[in-house]
């Protein structure tokens, strides 16, 4: 029952976490702008507005996704 419970979060929190990376804009500046841009998010100095919430549901369903299926390899 309980490893049911979890497979199914896990499918609602996987389709949450595809969903929200497809919506996030492109930032496609190269790896020096990938390199600029992770620094910019470990500053502080994230988006604010739409922009912010994706990347907040992205953080969020992808830590609730590597949770569940640890969790899941752990009661097998």
């Amino acid at each position: 029952m309980l490893k049911t419970i979890l497979m199914v979060i896990q499918v609602i929190t996987s389709i949450i976490l595809i969903g929200s990376i497809l919506l996030q804009s492109g930032k496609s500046q190269g790896l020096s702008g990938a390199i600029g841009g992770g620094a910019e998010q470990v500053w502080g100095k994230q988006a604010r507005g739409y922009e912010g919430v994706l990347s907040k549901v992205t953080s969020v369903a992808a830590a609730l996704f590597i949770i569940v299926a640890i969790t899941l390899v752990a009661i097998q």
